[in-house]
């Protein structure tokens, strides 16, 4: 005898006439109209939200079926061609915009896309997975960065985890993205920066930088980072410390400086001084040096440079000092009169 769905508890029949009853709960069947109703409007609200999102294909697919209706064939293979030519004249002529709003958001999509698919298998693998009442809880994958060498993961952490738990497994991490190696940083409260480095961008020899035409004194450009972007330094009102081994590169890195501010030197904005008491790190720039600054190996000549640079800083400043105290208001005003009153 079939037992009745109705919607609420049945007790299951059981041929032993003294066991207890066992309740069941009912097999309520959709009917197949509904079901169909609801996917569609699943699908209708997918398609609507990728054409609300992806404006410039919207524009692209609908020029190619108008080409398509009015011109037949040619028309999508003319309009592709032009598309073609016109993304090289721009990659070739301006590459800066091409990168930045076209290539550049394509990696983005591309890589965010490459973390989602192997998230949930990396995430567990390594054990920054975690199971909370029977379920297993991700860490979440948030704002993806990418360069041609570097992607930075922004990750929201599982509650109760630290940032040393990813620290610990960034191994696991580099391996499992395929990236050469991984730093962990934390970013914010419950959050951290996951950089995968995926190709070395200082494995070779970096060529002199080109003289600028102008000097930024707050962002003078001496090399390039390890993920590929130009390495800057501030100048203007900050003080610099170069300190490393022999060979490191020290040398280098104080020439790129003057090649930066060049351009300052020579309008006379700044002025340049030397202090060579080896007389192997700026001797054979000393021309340099005497024309934009000044130059000094001995140790009283060194002493005598430095000790006229503060003298200069000090007129400076107290010349500095009374422009201001020259455009101070004076309490004779009318208006201070007034006040006190």
């Amino acid at each position: 005898m079939r037992t009745p769905s109705t919607g609420q508890e049945v007790p299951a029949v059981s041929p032993d006439p003294f066991a207890r009853p066992v309740l069941r709960s009912p097999v309520l069947h959709t009917p197949l109209w509904l079901i169909s109703a609801a996917q569609l409007c699943r699908w209708a609200w997918r398609c609507g939200r990728f054409i609300a999102r992806h404006p410039v294909i919207d524009v692209i697919t609908a020029g190619l079926a108008v080409a398509w209706r009015f011109l037949g064939w040619p028309g999508p293979v003319i309009i592709a061609a032009g598309m073609v030519a016109a993304s090289a004249v721009w990659r070739l002529a301006w590459p800066g915009s091409w990168n930045r709003v076209v290539a550049g958001p394509t990696r983005v999509r591309w890589r965010r896309w490459l973390y989602q698919r192997d998230w949930p298998a990396v995430m567990t693998i390594a054990g920054l997975a975690v199971h909370y009442r029977g379920r297993l809880v991700l860490p979440r994958l948030g704002k993806v960065i990418t360069t041609a060498c570097v992607d930075r993961l922004e990750v929201r952490l599982v509650a109760g985890q630290s940032p040393d738990d990813f620290t610990s497994r960034a191994g696991n991490l580099a391996h499992g993205f395929g990236a050469s190696s991984c730093r962990i940083r934390a970013a914010s409260p419950g959050t951290v920066t996951v950089e995968l480095v995926r190709r070395n961008a200082l494995a070779g020899i970096i060529p002199a930088l080109p003289v600028p035409d102008h000097a930024d004194l707050r962002a003078v450009q001496v090399g390039r980072r390890e993920d590929g972007l130009p390495w800057t330094i501030r100048l203007h009102g900050s003080h610099v410390l170069l300190a490393g081994s022999t060979g490191a590169g020290k040398a280098s890195l104080l020439w790129g400086i003057i090649r930066g501010v060049l351009p300052a030197l020579q309008d006379g904005t700044a002025r340049i001084l030397g202090a060579d008491p080896k007389l192997m790190e700026l001797a054979y720039g000393r021309a340099l040096f005497d024309r934009y600054g000044r130059y000094e190996s001995g140790p009283e000549q060194i002493v005598g440079m430095l000790e006229d640079a503060v003298t200069d800083m000090q007129d400076r400043a107290g010349k500095l000092a009374g422009r201001h105290r020259e455009h101070r208001p004076t309490t004779d005003h009318p208006l201070h009169r007034r006040g006190r009153r």
